[in-house]
């Protein structure tokens, strides 16, 4: 019978691995690279947590890092509606250098 750590560790890393393989496979779109990018957030949320929990340190550093991946979702989201509004849909191939 496994440990439940070694379980829990391993479905974090197997989060990390689905977000990484969705935003390289999926990237037509960036709605689908931000929803991608925030699950492998919380799977490296998910890692850090069992391993802070495991070592008995500060916990806090985790609160900081989910405070840093809110943040970086605001961020992205407001990122999605600037350019929804400037070029009208979220797909990359319409995307130009030239434009302004």
């Amino acid at each position: 019978m496994m440990n439940f750590s070694v379980v829990f560790i391993m479905g974090s890393l197997f989060m990390i691995f689905c977000g990484l393989w969705s935003f390289i496979s999926y990237n037509k779109h960036l709605l689908n690279s931000l929803l991608s990018l925030e699950f492998m957030m919380l799977g490296v949320f998910w890692l850090l947590s069992l391993q802070m929990a495991s070592v008995g340190s500060e916990i806090y550093f985790s609160l900081f890092f989910l405070t840093l991946a809110a943040c970086e979702g605001a961020l992205g989201l407001s990122l999605l509606v600037f350019v929804v509004r400037s070029h009208d849909n979220d797909r990359f191939s319409s995307f130009s250098m030239l434009e302004c």
